[in-house]
């Protein structure tokens, strides 16, 4: 599904929505990643749709308590 699709999506509540995009938001930082340490591919702007997808839950990113790594793990539900 993409990050539209979540958020049309009828059968899901909010917080179930939530909680897919930001798996999806993590799963994108690992290709954003993936793609500055070299690896083939293209950036396809995934990342920042379901950032915008989160913001229309009215959810975010929490900037504050990131995690060690580069993909910073930390969604907001």
């Amino acid at each position: 599904m993409t990050p539209e699709e979540i958020l049309t999506e009828p059968r899901l509540t909010a917080q179930e929505k939530a909680i897919l995009l930001c798996r999806m938001s993590y799963d994108a930082a690992e290709q954003a990643v993936a793609l500055e340490e070299g690896m083939p591919g293209d950036d396809d702007g995934l990342q920042r749709r379901v950032l915008l997808a989160l913001n229309q839950l009215h959810r975010r990113m929490d900037v504050e308590h990131t995690s060690p790594t580069k993909q910073h793990g930390s969604c907001l539900i």
